[in-house]
């Protein structure tokens, strides 16, 4: 199987199974920026989890967050940002786009303000590897050491489709969680949903304490980096609100007779007939394939399906609202 339908139809059963938000292919890297890819990222609601709701189904950028930026009083913008100009601008803008910030003037200047004060609504945070074939193990061993290192998500698990044995885990972190995902025995039943049977449970991380990341690994020994406590709590603001803006389902429904949208599992996802599984558009499917046959692509509403199945919604009523008082005449 590959390891795209395997995520997807993972993705799609752990939307099923629980709260909170489902994504997926997001860097969970803190000094080496895209160095680290989690797979899938679970992300549990936090006490003001419906507040961050109603504030837009966008991710808000980080440092519109860390902006010196209120609910109160609109401040200027440029002395809002401790960053470049440029930066702080595109910023702005964005924030303003989504939702996040509501802008004024006066006297030819631009002023902004928080829509709402930023919510704890985030919970614990499940970064998944998925390798569904343990014999082609790839790099599997020190990525999962990295995660158990650096310590960026609560938990991690390694999700395979392989019989796991002792000598498989003796080759991961103790703290990494596994799962063995039974898929259904039919493989032309694209409706029928993937069981998952966990192996071993994983251990809670210590995220609240510095993290260490390796960097480059060399013959005889491994260039790290210390990640202190701040830098990690960023990065795990920053991991929620890509997973929280992004979701799962960031893929396409190719252009052919042979792929039809299979929903049995409540998610659709684009599933070959020829080739009797979930494919990915991109990748697998076109005029090369001895089964292509050209149609139209299908007409599906991967966003809609989101806000139907989950608590996201894609465009809240949000927070904006005119500001009372003598400093909108300023």
């Amino acid at each position: 199987m590959s390891e795209f339908a395997f995520e997807l139809e993972l993705c799609a059963r752990l939307e099923e199974r629980q709260e909170g938000v489902v994504a997926r292919q997001l860097g969970a890297s803190v000094a080496d920026p895209g160095g680290r890819i989690l797979d899938v990222v679970c992300v549990e609601p936090g006490p003001e989890f419906d507040d961050r709701v109603a504030i837009t189904g966008e991710s808000i950028p980080d440092a519109a967050i860390d902006a010196d930026v209120g609910t109160g009083r609109a401040r200027y913008w440029k002395d809002a940002f401790d960053c470049h100009p440029d930066h702080a601008r595109r910023v702005t803008e964005r924030a303003c786009e989504i939702g996040f910030f509501e802008r004024e003037r006066h006297k030819s200047r631009e002023y902004v303000r928080q829509v709402a004060r930023y919510p704890d609504w985030y919970g614990r945070i499940v970064g998944i590897e998925n390798k569904p074939d343990l014999g082609r193990p790839g790099d599997l061993e020190a990525q999962l050491r990295t995660d158990a290192s650096l310590a960026l998500v609560d938990e991690v698990v390694l999700a395979t489709e392989s019989y796991v044995t002792r000598a498989h885990l003796n080759r991961i972190p103790d703290a990494v969680g596994v799962w063995r995902v039974h898929r259904p025995t039919d493989p032309t039943d694209a409706d029928a949903a993937p069981e998952i049977e966990v192996v071993r449970e994983p251990t809670q991380l210590s995220v609240d304490d510095p993290g260490i990341e390796p960097r480059e690994f060399h013959p005889g020994r491994t260039d790290v980096a210390v990640v202190d406590r701040d830098a990690k709590a960023r990065a795990r603001r920053r991991l929620a609100e890509r997973a929280y803006g992004k979701g799962w389902r960031t893929y396409a429904f190719p252009d052919c007779e042979a792929c039809r949208p299979a929903d049995g599992t409540g998610a659709t996802l684009p599933y070959c007939e020829w080739k009797e599984r979930v494919v990915d558009a991109g990748s697998e499917c076109g005029p090369s394939c001895p089964g292509y046959d050209p149609d139209s692509e299908a007409d599906v509403d991967l966003e809609a399906e989101r806000a139907r199945r989950t608590a996201w919604v894609a465009d809240p009523a949000g927070t904006r609202r005119r500001q009372s008082g003598l400093d909108q005449f300023r």
